[in-house]
């Protein structure tokens, strides 16, 4: 079993920026992908983002050029800069890690863009 645990989220201005980190331990594979998702209150789960095992990301077209997402593999880390922050970009942010058919999800972190 993989485990992920998010964190960085938190309350920011608009215009403001965060870093959002997701810290996978257990069997990790040795290629695994790592999706960035979010969840809007009554909306539903998102995709925003994904990054492969060697570097290739992916972004939805709302969040290009403001949303980075990069990769540690040393460290089994993925992390997702999040620039110019809009009040639309509050949500749960979640990653997903999927490896062979294997998916395991992180518990979640809040990021509020409020002023």
């Amino acid at each position: 079993q993989v485990q992920l645990v998010e964190s960085g989220g938190g309350l920011v201005q608009p215009g403001g920026s965060l870093r959002l980190s997701c810290a996978a331990s257990g069997s990790i594979s040795s290629f695994y992908a790592m999706d960035w998702y979010r969840q809007a209150p009554g909306k539903q789960r998102e995709l925003v983002a994904s990054i492969t095992r060697g570097g290739m990301t992916n972004y939805v077209n709302s969040v290009k050029g403001r949303f980075t997402t990069s990769r540690d593999n040393a460290k089994n880390t993925v992390y997702l800069q999040i620039d110019n922050l809009k009040p639309e970009d509050t949500a749960v942010y979640f990653c997903k890690y999927s490896a062979y058919g294997y998916v395991s999800w992180g518990q979640g972190t809040q990021v509020t863009v409020s002023s």
